[in-house]
């Protein structure tokens, strides 16, 4: 059963990754990544553009399938994170949250989950979210 999963992190770090063919979560620990299985969906929020100093953006950035079950570390020097493979959607338009009727965002602080770095979507809030980053609304 796939499941669907929404992802806190700054435009940037999406960027990069999409273009690797990555996902990493949690300034590259593990644990959210293992949490995922092959066939799940991740979308990123983007709450800022960048990680320090960036402007606020508080847009969906991204939206992919996992991959595979594979789970590994990266060497970049002093930094190792970890991370998987996962297939992005070409050409996701990026979309801010305010503009989309979610069950996520009714709550009167619903960017306090967000804090977590890694929170599970409904599959209404996916299907609503996918769509508009197809360009559909």
């Amino acid at each position: 059963m796939e499941r669907y999963w929404l992802g806190v992190v700054c435009r940037d770090h999406v960027r990069r990754g999409t273009g690797l063919g990555i996902a990493q979560l949690g300034h590259g620990r593990r644990d959210g990544l293992a949490r995922l299985s092959p066939g799940d969906w991740l979308v990123y929020y983007s709450p800022r553009t960048g990680l320090r100093g960036g402007t606020p953006l508080q847009a969906f950035t991204a939206i992919g399938e996992v991959a595979d079950d594979e789970i590994w570390q990266a060497d970049e020097g002093d930094f190792h994170p970890w991370r998987r493979r996962v297939s992005y959607v070409e050409d996701a338009r990026e979309t801010r949250i305010m503009d989309l009727d979610l069950a996520l965002t009714r709550e009167r602080n619903w960017g306090y989950q967000l804090r977590r770095g890694l929170v599970e979507l409904s599959e209404a809030d996916f299907a609503v979210i996918r769509s508009a980053l197809a360009g559909h609304r």
